[in-house]
């Protein structure tokens, strides 16, 4: 893991993800303990429950190979693999921007029709990393939020949200209520900081999330950033922490927010 990587990455970052490891591999031991008893001792019900249960994992497991490869095979089909001979300069950004991240080669990127969905997301297929950007995404946002909205999903592969083997020891942490989303959402954070840092224009960055709201390219220029951010004070206090404690992503007004605080800290800083 690159030092910019452990500067950009926030504070709650690390400290739901040491949580979530710390409790996946207390829960994993216990799991291992409980099993090897049931399995040594003289309860037949118990081992035939217990050898029924232990099936579904590895169903689990075959179904995620079976349903990766289906993906990787339909977006090599029908989406529009990014190179130096197809968008060079969309491909551009993502090669740039993986080296700016420090990773050692970039991710493979597909460009695909998404009916007017904005969305881009990173996922790991079959071990391999993968980028997909949506085609009203990038068609609604300039040369530079397009930059941002990059280097935010590279960022997902960077900081090694999707890595299997550390997914897999924090996985029995979905026990524990809230913390998975609660971590999901600092990724999140997190990522926004990688984007800014890939874009090099903080103005774009929070305009690029802007965008994920308003979803208009005729009115991209005249998003004006610190109406959106006072939205934040209009969510009713209760109910917005009750909507968002189940979230996956922060809310829209918070990641723009953030984005702004932590620019106007590094330019007080100097840095």
């Amino acid at each position: 893991m690159s030092k910019v990587i452990n500067k950009l990455r926030t504070r709650k970052e690390k400290i739901y993800s040491t949580l979530a490891l710390t409790f996946g591999v207390v829960l994993w031991i216990c799991i291992i303990l409980v099993t090897l008893a049931t399995l040594g001792g003289t309860n037949e019900e118990a081992k035939k429950a217990l050898l029924s249960f232990i099936q579904y994992p590895f169903y689990f497991i075959v179904f995620r190979l079976i349903s990766g490869a289906v993906y990787r095979a339909t977006a090599f089909g029908n989406m529009i693999l990014l190179g130096p001979e197809q968008f060079p300069e969309l491909y551009a950004m993502v090669v740039s921007g993986s080296r700016e991240l420090g990773m050692n080669e970039p991710p493979t990127t597909f460009l695909y029709n998404s009916h007017g969905l904005f969305n881009a997301f990173a996922r790991r297929l079959l071990g391999g990393k993968y980028v997909f950007l949506t085609s009203a995404l990038v068609e609604a946002n300039n040369e530079d939020q397009v930059r941002f909205v990059i280097g935010h999903e590279l960022g997902h592969h960077a900081a090694g949200h999707l890595n299997p083997w550390l997914n897999f020891l924090k996985l029995p942490s979905y026990a524990i209520p809230f913390l998975m989303r609660a971590y999901s959402r600092s990724c999140e954070y997190s990522c926004d900081n990688m984007g800014v840092y890939v874009s090099k224009d903080v103005v774009a960055s929070r305009s690029s999330l802007q965008m994920l709201g308003c979803g208009c390219r005729r009115l991209n220029q005249t998003m004006n950033c610190e109406a959106f951010m006072a939205q934040e004070d209009k969510v009713p206090p209760i109910f917005g922490f009750l909507s968002e404690i189940y979230r996956r992503h922060p809310r829209l007004t918070r990641r723009v927010a953030a984005i702004n605080e932590r620019s106007v800290k590094l330019e007080d800083s100097g840095a």
